[in-house]
């Protein structure tokens, strides 16, 4: 009977799944069960930090159980008839730490006019946070160099004007001494391609792709990891989560909340590192 209601599901993989709930069940009767209690089974399964797929597919499982016993043997309901699994979490956007924006920097020759508008690039995305599209699209006179901010054109055509680093205004005023050198007549973005156009946004992460590879970085380079990254080393810094809003010019706080989380997992870092009893388990284990 398992066998039959398992369908599409390997029999293997359904035999565990029933394993499962036998063993969430106890000593319950599992003709009574309800779906207050299949809501808490769940609620376990999420303590076990089990994926959201792995539940889905026990309570598929489950409800393939329970129809082929109410159809055979005449059991009155289905406790996990309407009982869903959560929604799968987004993945944590991932992030540079300080050390590694600096090598990638660092790593930029900009003796040449090609490496030299790269340098800035990587500079502007860093030190402001631009969407890789608000960057391909700047204007020469969107920076501010005295006072130190770019005026960008964001998402909806909202205007945000955001801080520029020292550094990065720095980069970018090589960058424009040599741009003559390769912008064509009457292109006025600021950053322009190897035939002068305005650069695109994939010509742009195909570059950072180029220095990815050439400088040997594990870790895979692209815009908007460098936007996460200062996202997450501001918040660490400022704890200011209005402010990285602001920054970012997200609409909703909400969407900013994200980098709360990896704010938290620094944060654990910086508690086992330093709190003079969070290794405390570590160290009975090798006896110091």
């Amino acid at each position: 009977m398992a066998a039959e209601a398992a369908g599409t599901l390997t029999r293997s993989a359904y035999r565990r799944d029933l394993a499962v709930l036998g063993e969430l069940a106890g000593e319950s009767d599992l003709r009574t069960l309800n779906a207050k209690a299949g809501r808490g089974f769940v609620r376990i399964l999420v303590s076990r930090q089990l994926s959201s797929r792995s539940i889905a597919r026990m309570l598929s499982a489950w409800r393939t159980f329970y129809r082929v016993m109410m159809r055979d043997r005449g059991w009155p309901a289905n406790p996990f008839a309407t009982v869903r699994a959560p929604k799968a979490g987004k993945p944590l956007p991932a992030a540079f730490d300080a050390g590694e924006v600096n090598t990638l920097i660092d790593g930029i020759d900009d003796a040449a006019p090609l490496d030299c508008r790269d340098r800035a690039i990587v500079e502007l995305l860093y030190s402001s946070g631009l969407r890789v599209a608000e960057l391909a699209s700047l204007p020469m006179n969107a920076i501010d160099y005295v006072a130190g901010f770019v005026r960008v054109f964001g998402k909806g055509g909202k205007i945000r004007e955001v801080p520029v680093g020292a550094v990065a205004i720095e980069a970018i005023r090589r960058w424009l001494l040599l741009r003559p050198q390769l912008a064509a007549a009457g292109v006025e973005t600021l950053f322009v391609s190897a035939r002068g156009t305005a650069m695109t946004t994939r010509a742009v992460e195909y570059r950072l792709r180029h220095w990815q590879l050439k400088l040997g970085l594990t870790e895979r380079l692209y815009p908007h990891k460098l936007r996460h990254s200062v996202a997450s080393h501001l918040l660490q810094g400022s704890h200011d989560l209005r402010a990285v809003q602001e920054f970012l010019g997200h609409a909703n706080l909400t969407t900013t909340q994200v980098y709360t989380h990896l704010d938290f997992v620094h944060l654990q870092e910086s508690y086992k590192l330093a709190h003079p009893r969070a290794r405390r388990a570590e160290d009975d284990e090798d006896g110091s």
